[in-house]
């Protein structure tokens, strides 16, 4: 136990109450801090140098199909823009974090631990990502250079078990939460507005929303099906029930949507299913077992690009693995490992509408960053 003079304590109680002071009366207008998605050091042009690490290797001599874009870590991806000078108050800030330094505190980086899974909004100005050992949602904000952590799954519930993220209308946000067992259904800011599924849901792990019909589809994993809700959270309709025939699931876990279709990683049975969005019919399936790369053996996480490609998380041989639009195996990225293009653990995969490929690093508390370069991939779709 760390132990502190008079003197000193009473220092740090007399700098806490001017800072509060401060900053009731010094409104900053700061400009927004910079998000990258570098972690090394700030170059001359204000940002942060990324290798240029592709695939396939330049040595395969196929065309580059994508792009290492980065990572994200935590607050470490926010800095103030080039020339930026700190404000008055962001100084006394600095003196009273130095302060509480000084007297003991342990504080750390806010940073991820173990992410789960995530969403862009719909301008892709906002990253939501879910992280089951913080239990917690992390919000990094683009536009308005910070990072924000939402605890709260209720009014009375903290999140424990948070899992799948869909973004809704209005930029509601639904985050399932495997141990509370019901999705969340919270505002733009974080806010609840109630929660969808309680005491109907088992173990909901994935969630889709369709934005044409204003649908929840939520994966229930120990009810081994699909349970479709409208906004308010009536329960719709169940599709599928345990089994290996097509539109029977065992354990499914992650769902994606688009271009009017479900897509079910259906885990214990080793593949994926799509499914058609208004008759919920099954109408293609991904993947079957075995040793090769492109095999399935413990599938997560899925996500379509806006090319209609398919990208599936293999959990068990840590790889990202590329599929088109007719289930037609195409390449992996990953291995097991901490480095760049390297996977540990890795259990959700997601899409924006600029072709961004995000992959939940869980074991090495990160999300990596993919760009796809489309103009590069003139053979991959039918």
């Amino acid at each position: 136990m760390k132990v502190h003079n008079n003197f000193t304590v009473s220092l740090a109680r007399f700098f806490g109450i001017a800072f509060a002071v401060l900053m009731v009366g010094c409104a900053s207008n700061k400009t927004p801090d910079v998000l990258d998605f570098g972690t090394g050091p700030i170059n001359a042009d204000g940002q942060r140098d990324l290798p240029q690490v592709i695939w396939p290797e330049k040595e395969s001599g196929e065309p580059p199909r994508y792009l290492y874009a980065g990572e994200l870590v935590g607050e470490e991806n926010f800095h103030p823009p080039k020339g930026a000078r700190k404000t008055f108050g962001e100084k006394i800030t600095a003196a009273f974090r130095w302060l509480v330094g000084l007297v003991g505190s342990d504080a750390q980086p806010v940073a991820l631990q173990r992410p789960q899974s995530g969403a862009v909004d719909w301008v892709g100005q906002r990253i939501l990502i879910s992280d089951t050992s913080r239990q917690a949602v992390y919000v990094f904000n683009q536009k308005e250079g910070r990072l924000d952590v939402w605890e709260n799954a209720s009014k009375l519930d903290h999140f424990i078990g948070p899992t799948g993220i869909a973004i809704g209308a209005a930029s509601d946000v639904y985050v399932a939460d495997a141990e509370l067992g019901y999705v969340a259904r919270l505002d733009s800011q974080g806010k609840s507005l109630g929660n969808i599924g309680q005491d109907i849901l088992k173990r909901p792990v994935g969630v889709a929303f369709d934005p044409d019909a204003q649908q929840l589809y939520v994966a229930d994993t120990y009810a081994h099906d699909i349970k479709v809700f409208d906004v308010q959270g009536k329960l719709l309709r169940t599709l599928g029930k345990r089994g290996e025939e097509r539109g029977e699931f065992n354990f499914p876990t992650y769902l994606a949507w688009a271009h009017g279709e479900l897509y079910v990683t259906d885990t214990m049975n080793a593949r994926i299913q799509i499914l058609d969005g208004i008759s919920g019919e099954a109408k293609l399936t991904i993947g079957e077992r075995g040793l090769n790369i492109g095999n399935l053996v413990r599938p997560k996480g899925v996500a379509v690009d806006m090319e209609g490609n398919i990208y599936i998380i293999e959990s068990y041989h840590d790889y990202l693995l590329v599929y088109n639009r007719k289930g037609e195996f195409l390449m992996p990225v990953g291995g097991t490992g901490d480095g760049i293009g390297q996977f540990y653990l890795p259990t959700s995969v997601w899409a924006d509408s600029s072709n961004r490929i995000f992959v939940a690093d869980m074991f090495n508390s990160r999300v990596v960053l993919l760009q796809y370069l489309s103009k590069a991939l003139p053979n991959t779709l039918p």
